[in-house]
């Protein structure tokens, strides 16, 4: 967690979309990569962690909404197979890694402060408090088309 400013100037709103903004991890002391694994069940960490390789062999994968194929490595497939767990994402779960697995779900598809609400089951003006503060939580931050 850092204690850089979110790069917008502007106060966002309930309808502000957010993401993971993934270069934020490339100036973290934290490690994405383990960060990921604790995002996966228990027996998934066990499986990759006994692997032969070091997790990036792609493989297919089928996303269950559209059919559509994607080359995923062997964490980003664990991720969407946790992603599919109904306790995925649950009230014991923080409100940061609720919000962060939403986008591990979604592909980091941008979603405003109602919309994550609907997905973690918080108050959306928590979600948007939390998320709108100088700190910037695991790379949660303001998306900023280009």
């Amino acid at each position: 967690m850092s204690g850089e400013r979110p790069s917008t100037l502007v106060k966002p709103t309930l309808d502000t979309k957010f993401h993971i903004d993934y270069s934020w991890w490339d100036r973290s002391p934290d490690d994405l990569h383990i960060y990921l694994l604790s995002h996966l069940l228990p027996e998934q960490r066990d499986e990759l962690s006994q692997a032969d390789n070091d997790g990036s062999q792609a493989v297919d994968y089928i996303d269950p909404a559209t059919g559509e194929v994607f080359q995923l490595d062997q964490l980003k497939l664990a991720i969407q197979i946790a992603a599919e767990d109904p306790n995925f994402i649950n009230a014991q779960t923080s409100l940061v890694d609720s919000v962060f697995r939403v986008f591990l779900a979604n592909g980091n598809l941008p979603l405003n402060a109602r919309e994550l609400a609907e997905r973690t089951d918080r108050p959306a003006a928590t979600i948007l408090r939390t998320f709108s503060t100088m700190r910037i939580y695991k790379g949660i931050r303001p998306f900023e088309q280009e």
